[in-house]
This record gives C-alpha cells, sequence and structure tokens, in this order.
C-alpha cells in the first residue's frame, strides 16, 4: 500500500502537469470578447473594395479568414479548457487514491508529518476548486493558476519532504489528533484555495485600471476583477470560523495532554499569527473605508503566515510541535 501510495502520487503530479498545460492552451487561444463573424456566402478574398474585412470560404463553405480564425481558436479554447478540467478532476482522484492507500498502510489517518500534511492540504484544495467551478464554470481560467500551485505543492511533497510511514508519536494518540487536525487541515486547504483568486484580482484590478506592465497583463483574460475578489471574501468567510475551532481544539487538546492549553510555542504562535491577519482582512473587507486592494493584500499575508507555519517553523524551528518528519 505504501508504495501504490508513492506511484499514485507521482501519477497524480503528472496529470496536474498536463492539466495545467491544457489550461495554458486554453488561456492563450480564448478572449472572452470574442464572437463569431458571419461571411457572405461565396465571397472571394479581394472580391471587393472597402466592403469591410476580407476572407475566405472553402466550397464546403468553411471560413478560412480572420474571422474563422478567431473562431476556430476559440473553439480549441473551449476544448482545452474542458481537458483541463477533467485532467484535474483525474489528478484529485489519483490525488485521493493516494491518502486513501497511505492511511491504509500507515492504519492511521494521513497526517502524522509534513509530507502527509501538505498532500492533504493540497488535496482540499484541488477538491474545494472542482466544486467552486460547478458552481461558477466561468471561472475556469483561474486553472492555470490553481493547477500552478498544485503541481508545485505536491512535487515538492515528493521530491522534498517525502517520509517513510513511522507509528504517530505517544502525544498525538488522541481523538483530538482527529478533531483538532482535520479542521486545520480543512481550513489551510481553503486559504491555499482562496489566494489564487486574491493575487488574480489584484492582477485584473490593475489590468483594470489601465496597467500593462507584468504582471499585470496576464490577467487579460481572466475574469472581471470585482468576481474574484468576491470569491476570495466568500471562501475566507467559510474557512475562517473552521479556522478558529481549528485553534481552539488544539489548545483544548494541549491541556490535555501537556497540562496547559497555551505555551507560545511556536507552531502555535504562528498560528494565533495567521488568525489575526485573516481577522484584520475580513474587518477590513466589511469597512467601507479600506480598499479592496489593501484588503486583499492582508488575505495573501495571511496565506505567507500559513506557509511559515507550515514549513518554516518545521524546518527551522523545534518545539512540541516538531512533527514534520524531515
Amino acid at each position: 500500500m505504501s508504495a501504490l501510495s508513492d506511484q499514485l502520487v507521482s501519477i497524480a503530479t503528472l496529470v496536474y502537469l498536463l492539466a495545467m498545460i491544457s489550461h495554458a492552451v486554453e488561456y492563450a487561444l480564448g478572449n472572452s470578447r470574442a464572437r463569431a463573424v458571419a461571411a457572405p456566402s461565396r465571397e472571394l478574398v479581394g472580391a471587393g473594395v472597402g466592403a469591410g474585412p476580407t476572407v475566405a470560404v472553402t466550397a464546403g463553405g468553411a471560413v478560412v479568414g480572420p474571422a474563422g480564425r478567431a473562431g476556430r481558436a476559440a473553439r480549441r479554447a473551449e476544448l482545452g479548457g474542458r481537458i483541463a478540467v477533467g485532467l484535474t478532476a483525474v489528478a484529485a482522484a489519483l490525488h485521493l487514491a493516494a491518502l486513501v492507500t497511505r492511511g491504509l498502510a500507515a492504519d492511521r489517518m494521513p497526517w502524522g508529518n509534513m509530507y502527509e500534511f501538505v498532500l492533504t492540504v493540497s488535496f482540499i484544495g484541488v477538491a474545494a476548486w472542482l466544486t467552486v467551478l460547478v458552481k461558477w464554470p466561468f471561472l475556469r481560467r483561474l486553472g492555470l493558476f490553481l493547477t500552478l500551485v498544485m503541481v508545485l505543492l505536491v512535487a515538492t511533497a515528493e521530491l522534498v519532504l517525502y517520509t517513510p510511514i513511522v507509528p504517530l508519536v505517544p502525544a498525538l494518540n488522541s481523538y483530538w489528533f482527529v478533531v483538532h487536525v482535520s479542521t486545520i487541515v480543512f481550513a489551510s486547504g481553503l486559504f491555499l484555495l482562496g489566494v489564487v483568486p486574491a493575487a488574480a484580482y489584484l492582477m485584473r484590478a490593475g489590468y483594470e485600471d489601465g496597467r500593462r506592465s507584468f504582471p499585470y497583463t496576464l490577467a487579460k483574460r481572466l475574469p472581471a476583477a470585482a468576481g474574484l475578489e468576491r470569491l476570495t471574501f466568500v471562501l475566507h468567510a467559510f474557512s475562517f470560523p473552521i479556522f478558529t475551532f481549528a485553534v481552539i481544539a488544539g489548545a483544548i487538546w494541549a491541556e490535555a495532554a501537556w497540562g496547559r492549553p497555551w505555551a507560545w510555542d511556536p507552531k502555535e504562535t504562528w498560528a494565533f499569527i495567521s488568525w489575526v491577519v485573516y481577522a484584520g482582512y475580513l474587518h477590513a473587507r466589511a469597512t467601507p473605508s479600506v480598499r479592496r486592494s489593501t484588503a486583499t493584500w492582508l488575505a495573501i499575508l495571511g496565506f505567507l503566515t500559513v506557509l511559515m507555519n507550515l514549513f518554516g517553523v518545521n524546518i527551522f524551528f523545534e518545539g512540541l510541535h516538531s512533527y514534520g518528519g524531515l
């Protein structure tokens, strides 16, 4: 089961990469304002002067001029997008199978070390993304950025963070392990998804304001900035209470396991920092005098603190939560 899990992670990474390439095809060929232009029947190239754009029509009636090329590009972009979503779903299924087989091999929930935690958080992120697509399919072009994040995270987990299966440390043998870690994983996965439209909103808002330098030009074919900002808020407003419960559950577990609810352990400290930053984002988002771009920067800062808690604390600090396994 352990070997099967490792193989499934490798295959899932490859499929995520193929999904990213398909999304890139859609992004390159797509045009959010493209419209089909009908050509007069049997019109020949150069058959009129001053009669508008010239096109060529084959004997079968197929347009091969500018309008025809735009139509073919739009169809290819649509096909690329659909293939990308299908590949993302396949990769997510492989990702889930890798987690299930890892759990079966370890005879526990697969959250015992940094490798397993990153795999689980990234799966929650992609599962939430597929759920968002069901409700708002027009956001599909964000998939390019989401699949890029997935490739980076899953590949990093496999190549850098991999840890052989070992039993849980005694402090983790508790039902609070499931309660606390499941909620912190779920909230972190939603924060992972939430940072994608947050960054996209900042680029798209700049593009709509007339900025044409990098990275604003990357947002040329993204949905409107207002919709991206709204999605950012919805995801964070949903995940923040779950994250709050996870922090409280961790304090209760610490009281039962170590005899104190809080000791300013590095991971506890950074969890509190994340909570404060995300609370600040939601407060700023609800304050009319605060610009939406300023509030969105707080959401991105919040995710950076989550990454610090996930990677930095496990790599650079020692404490009661040093379960990275590196």
